[in-house]
């Protein structure tokens, strides 16, 4: 995770860690989205070779988590809460 953290970061638009974690998750799921989706094309290619689908097997199970979107949750970005949130707004329905 110190790999992804920013080096400079604006805290004073952040409430609590999570909406910071949330933030981060969200920047690095965007910068590796392509690369993930060609090694998912080069795995469900079957006219492919398997010792190619299996390299990039590998090489997209060794990625981290925060590449993942399932990773990245709706957070309030006024409280930082994850329940009750609208996604087009991202706030929570009580804030």
């Amino acid at each position: 995770m110190a790999q992804f953290r920013a080096k400079k970061l604006d805290l004073s638009c952040f409430v609590n860690v999570r909406v910071i974690r949330d933030h981060t998750k969200r920047k690095v799921f965007e910068q590796y989205e392509t690369q993930r989706q060609a090694l998912r094309y080069i795995i469900r290619n079957t006219t492919l070779p398997p010792r190619a689908r299996a390299q990039a097997q590998l090489q997209l199970s060794q990625m981290h988590a925060y590449t993942r979107s399932t990773q990245i949750n709706n957070r309030c970005i006024e409280g930082g809460k994850s329940r009750g949130v609208l996604r087009h707004f991202r706030m929570a329905r009580i804030d």
